[in-house]
Order: structure tokens, then sequence, then C-alpha cells
């Protein structure tokens, strides 16, 4: 008896390292999402950000 109970905690100390390892995983998923959304807003928008930024330093520095 004495050995099965000592598998069934082996189990559960490798299940709770597998929950870490999953979710770490699913937060290294999030953050590449996030990037890919970052670059392809940048992408898209980067001219009219980058005029607007002149614009705005060519107020102030006028002003």
């Amino acid at each position: 008896m004495e050995i099965v109970s000592r598998m069934y905690v082996k189990a559960r100390e490798m299940g709770k390292r597998l929950s870490k390892g999953q979710t770490m995983t699913e937060y290294a998923l999030i953050l590449a999402a996030v990037a890919i959304v970052v670059f392809a807003t940048y992408e898209l928008m980067g001219q009219d950000i980058g005029s607007m930024v002149n614009k705005i330093d060519s107020t102030l520095t006028s002003s």
C-alpha cells in the first residue's frame, strides 16, 4: 500500500509541474499575439503616426 501512495504523490507532483509549463506556454502565446497586433498596427499606421508627431513638434516649436 505504501508503494501505491508514493506513486500517487509522485503523479500529483508531476501534474503540478506540467500545469506550470502549460501556463508559461499560454503566456508566451498571448505575448506573441500582442506582438503581432502591435506590428500590424505599426505597419498600417506608421506613416500617419510619424506625420502626426511631426505636426505636434512643429506646432510646439513655433509656439
